[in-house]
């Protein structure tokens, strides 16, 4: 039996550079689809240019709360205009000293951006650092889609693992799959293609992994992109963009699929 899996890019609209990379794959159907950054000047071209794949790939929204500008403007998440870091972010969320209501605005603009250029709403919600895992950002999405309306699928929690990275970030997701599975969402899981990317070497093992051993429709995330002058003034995850890029559009990679009896999910599941 052919196992079907999920590939899906992060970061479409964060530079014209890494959505051209995005959407080269998509029309080679090495992707399922990818999750739009919608802050940006130039999201209403980038939208444009996606907008014709509506159906035969998951396009969804990739929430933003870290380091780039906020639609919002000055705020107690953005007191200076400017997302924070996320080192700077977690703490000051969880403990309250940033106002859910400026965390959910920023979150409806982004929401609205992506709706008024695309006509829909996202396939797919997930999270830029994975900060759809807050808890404020799940009240969002329950208040954002409520059980009497169709409701997009969400990325999963990854499986437990020693490495520090996935501990974390399965630490920070702790009960989502089961609270927002529980609430009526459908979540995408296991969640793989979490590495140390400063260390691009490590990509095609990780995707290798992936390939040999994820169930029946889990998520594999990758970053691929061109990299262009507004990525490198925008985001540090640069070189290791065009290594994922490469490696996702290889005859190797397509080889690797076939020999493991695997195919690509589209956008219709």
């Amino acid at each position: 039996m052919t196992r079907r899996i999920r590939l899906i890019a992060d970061d479409y609209g964060l530079a014209p550079g890494v959505s051209a990379g995005i959407l080269d794959l998509l029309d080679r159907g090495r992707l399922t689809g990818t999750s739009c950054m919608t802050g940006f000047p130039e999201w209403a071209e980038a939208a444009a240019l996606i907008k014709p794949l509506r159906g035969r790939v998951a396009i969804g929204l990739h929430l933003t709360l870290t380091d780039q500008r906020a639609i919002t403007g000055q705020s107690s998440l953005a007191p200076e205009g400017r997302l924070p870091p996320l080192r700077s972010l977690a703490l000051p969320v969880l403990r309250g000293r940033v106002a859910d209501r400026d965390v959910h605005a920023e979150l409806d603009a982004q929401y609205n951006r992506f709706v008024e250029a695309l006509g829909h709403q996202p396939d797919f919600v997930d999270g830029h650092q994975h900060v759809h895992f807050l808890p404020v950002v799940r009240k969002w999405l329950l208040a954002r889609f409520p059980a009497d309306t169709g409701r997009p699928m969400l990325r999963g929690a990854p499986a437990p693992a020693a490495m520090p990275k996935v501990a974390a970030i399965a630490a920070l997701a702790r009960g989502f799959n089961r609270s927002m599975q529980g609430a009526g969402f459908i979540v995408m899981t296991p969640l793989a293609g979490i590495y140390d990317w400063r260390q691009p070497e490590k990509f095609a093992p990780a995707l290798q992994a992936a390939v040999e051993a994820l169930p029946q429709e889990g998520l594999f995330m990758c970053h691929p992109g061109h990299v262009d002058e507004t990525l490198r003034a925008r985001d540090p995850m640069q070189s290791v963009r065009t290594v994922e890029l490469e490696i996702l559009a290889s005859d190797a990679f397509g080889a690797s699929l076939a020999r493991a009896g695997v195919e690509i999910m589209d956008g219709r599941g």
